[in-house]
């Protein structure tokens, strides 16, 4: 999130797309139902299903699945044709009249630079133009044919209202009533804020989606502002803290990439990472990258990381691709290259794609290693789940081991939620017989594993005999041990440049701003620096006043960075410090006491006067918020419409029908076995999606007796014309088919998914909720990942669970048993 839940209260307008709020987070849904009492906000939906959010909207709009970037394509054309973007915060606070590289082009759905037979862009015209100075060229009348302004006008010229209607299914009259409400929110005095969840990211395009979105919001003047931004609802608790930690293989803590094979001089990979300003006077934070990773390195290796040994730089793993994620993890298991694999926290058999493919190649490890709190599909994959018999384990030569770990509530730590808020939690209750904190027993691991190396060698042992280990008990590592190494503490007195001594050895750090290059700090996460200092447990925080009545309550838990709870809120202020409106206050300039004041920490130096120019999206080297994505994305500095990979579209890609490459995202994961997997829409013939409900919480409580009661069995929604057409009712048994697998499921024949009309042709979409399997206290169902493709986003290698084709029959079978 760039705001945070109670924020939500201040926003004039809501959009809900990619997510259903009400249902899968209905606690944090009071925020909107408070914004729509209070402050009188209007609520729209567009979503391929009429949900449990629609119902309580004023507005909702249908759209088909896979193509949310056309839906707000479209809004950015008419925002544009129709000037109704805030334009002083777009000439201020965004690339709009920056000069783009003469070479960069895009024609018939492909940017410069692309190679067909590696899958992947050249990025070398992906940039600004700049000046014998070094800084970026720009043009403040926004009309240069090669400012950002004007090749994003240019970008999106082709998506025009009906275009967009033939591509999406969204009549018409929704889509520009949906366009206008959001429009009007380009005033100083009104936000906008986009809510999204996982029905954004999980697509083939998923992080374009979302760059789309923060598009938008840039040019209606959204971000920064109280009751704006663009907010992504984590479906579980500290999903957030799992990508601040570093745990994606392709990063370290703090959102620092890791290492590429290429980079094997510590110079060379902090240079491509230490961003200097390229705009005058702008802070470009991410010059700091230097204190940031060596404070990281002193704190996984102590002593040992020296300068003279480059703070042990050469005991970091280099990646030899860009990511080493689960769909690449799964495709090296099923050709054998995985000799075993620990299964922390996860259930993959459950929520990898193609759940055939995940349970053949966990078949071919030796050993699977499962830390759970509960029982796993994934732990007892041996089982034949498609039809609820077992096999002979013998025939499999995996041996699983499961290591019973504490729920969240037997345990003791910091959870971070959707709005960055670092919330500390007790321990209500001792886990059941051996179970263990998931720290003691990967501490006790780790410790086993040290011992081997230490007696017996092995490959490459440096980074395991070396690693700083230094907590009371070694074995059993503890929450607030941990808590203040990732904060971070002193190793020598710093002093300020004036000489002046800031912190004494041994004590914790106060915030990220106390980091230095020269080994004298630690941190073992950069942005969570400031959450347990010499005060004590900031996160541990339970002071709920308001003084402003605007909901930024900074008195409770501790948000990162620094405590800001809204990212980038210089923006919440014109160039000269005053805020846009006085009902949009959040922060501003005090002449008086030469300094930024009001309900949140400021995004920037605090002392930093509005003569200075500094502008508020500080980890940029320009300043300013990114219309034009440059070399950051994998697929493009621009959103571009693509087909999911499995369409209902026989045409292909409708913006370009000529072009057969580019009907799906040309720089998008997938393997060749995968490719061959893909089913066509002659043979099925509706577009699915997958979702969740209010009654289970994933795969964990279909264990539970009382949800189980709830939603006992599983089932998938049609609409009713598919129903008519082919003759099933509610409550009759279906099979779902795609081109990897079935399931069988009741009906639920509703009129919450309606047939839409995609380029002159009807399209049925299916509902199929997740939660089933073949364990627990529930109906014994079938893994909707059954029937998923194995295709992932090209930034984030995201899996396409929203949107991929099946086949909806009628199934007569005898199932006595199975209700």
């Amino acid at each position: 999130m760039t705001n945070h839940w109670v924020d939500i209260r201040n926003a004039d307008v809501i959009l809900v797309m990619g997510g259903n709020a009400a249902e899968a987070h209905p606690v944090g849904f009071r925020w909107v139902t408070e914004a729509k009492e209070h402050n009188n906000a209007t609520l729209m939906v567009v979503d391929p299903r009429f949900t449990r959010t629609a119902s309580v909207a004023d507005y909702y709009a249908p759209i088909r699945t896979g193509t949310d970037i056309t839906f707000l394509g479209g809004l950015i054309k008419y925002l544009i044709d129709n000037d109704r973007i805030q334009r002083e915060y777009v000439l201020n606070y965004t690339d709009a009249a920056l000069l783009v590289d003469e070479a960069f082009g895009f024609e018939d759905g492909l940017f410069d630079g692309y190679d067909e037979s590696r899958r992947s862009y050249a990025k070398e015209s992906w940039r600004y133009q700049t000046g014998a100075d070094g800084f970026v060229l720009r043009d403040d009348s926004l009309s240069h044919p090669r400012c950002v302004y004007q090749l994003m006008r240019a970008h999106f010229d082709a998506y025009t209202p009906e275009m967009v209607s033939s591509i999406c299914g969204t009549p018409v009259d929704r889509m520009l009533h949906v366009w206008e409400q959001m429009a009007s929110t380009a005033t100083e005095d009104r936000t906008l804020t986009i809510l999204y969840a996982l029905g954004w990211t999980q697509h083939s395009i998923g992080a374009q989606i979302i760059r789309t979105a923060g598009m938008v919001q840039l040019l209606l003047g959204n971000i920064g502002l109280p009751g704006g931004g663009v907010n992504a609802l984590r479906g579980h608790s500290n999903i957030q803290g799992l990508t601040d930690l570093g745990l994606l293989s392709n990063q370290l803590p703090g959102y620092i990439a890791a290492p590429a094979a290429i980079e094997q001089s510590l110079a060379g990979f902090l240079d491509a990472r230490r961003k200097m300003p390229t705009v005058a006077d702008q802070v470009s934070y991410w010059q700091h990258m230097d204190a940031f990773f060596i404070s990281l390195m002193k704190a996984w290796y102590g002593e040992r990381a020296q300068a003279d040994n480059d703070w042990c730089y050469g005991w970091l793993p280099k990646l030899t691709q860009p990511l080493y994620d689960v769909l690449d993890t799964f495709d090296r298991m099923s050709r054998g290259e995985i000799y075993g694999y620990f299964c922390q926290g996860f259930n993959p058999l459950a929520a990898i794609p193609d759940k055939n493919k995940v349970s053949k190649a966990l078949a071919k490890l030796k050993y699977l290693v499962s830390i759970d709190p509960l029982n796993t599909e994934t732990a007892e994959f041996w089982r034949n789940a498609g039809e609820f018999n077992d096999v002979d384990p013998s025939e499999i030569q995996t041996e699983v081991f499961r290591l019973p770990a504490n729920s969240f509530a037997e345990d003791e730590g910091s959870i971070v939620n959707s709005a960055r808020w670092l919330q500390w939690h007790y321990v209500a209750a001792d886990g059941p017989g051996e179970s263990m904190p998931d720290t003691h027993i990967i501490g006790a691991l780790f410790h086993r594993v040290r011992e081997l190396y230490a007696s017996e060698g092995g490959a490459f042992p440096e980074p395991i005999l070396n690693l700083a280990w230094d907590y009371k008990q070694p074995e059993r590592p503890e929450a607030d041990e941990i808590a203040r190494e990732f904060n971070g503490r002193a190793l020598a007195d710093i002093r300020d440049p004036n000489g002046v001594l800031v912190r004494r050895a041994g004590e914790q750090l106060s915030g990220f701003s106390e980091l230095r290059d020269d080994g004298s700090t630690l941190s073992g996460c950069w942005v969570f620096a400031g959450a347990w200092t010499e005060q004590g447990n900031q996160m541990a925080n339970r002071d709920n006043s308001d003084p402003y009545g605007n909901g930024q309550t900074l008195g409770w838990a501790w948000a990162w960075p620094a405590n800001r709870r809204i990212l980038y809120n210089r923006a919440a202020a014109r160039p000269d410090g005053t805020p846009w409106a006085p009902r949009k206050a959040l922060i501003w300039w005090n002449e008086a006491q030469s300094r930024w004041v009001g309900s949140d920490v400021p995004d920037f130096p605090a002392n930093s006067p509005p003569a200075l120019g500094q502008m508020p999206f500080i980890m940029n080297p320009e300043g300013v918020g990114h219309l034009f994505a440059g070399q950051s994305m994998n697929d493009g500095p621009f959103p571009t419409h693509y087909e999911p990979f499995e369409s209902p579209v026989p045409e292909g890609n409708l913006l370009f029908p000529r072009k057969e490459k580019v009907k799906n995202n040309p720089a998008a994961r997938i393997f060749d076995a995968d490719r061959a997997m893909l089913g066509d829409w002659q043979e099925f013939p509706h577009a699915a999606t997958t979702y969740r409900l209010t009654e289970h919480f994933h795969y964990w409580t279909k264990h539970s007796h009382l949800n189980a009661v709830v939603q006992p069995e599983q089932f998938v929604e049609i609409g009713e014309a598919l129903g008519n057409e082919l003759g099933i009712r509610a409550g009759d048994w279906v099979k779902v088919s795609s081109k990897r697998g079935y399931i069988r499921a009741v009906a639920v024949v509703t009129k919450r998914i309606r047939a839409i009309t995609v380029g002159g042709r009807i399209v049925h979409q299916v509902g199929i909720p997740i939660h089933w399997g073949f364990l627990g206290q529930a109906r014994k169902g079938f893994l909707a990942n059954t029937l998923t493709p194995s295709v992932g986003d090209a930034n984030t290698q995201t899996p396409e669970y929203k949107s991929f084709l099946v086949k909806v029959e009628k199934d007569d079978a005898d199932h006595g048993g199975e209700r």
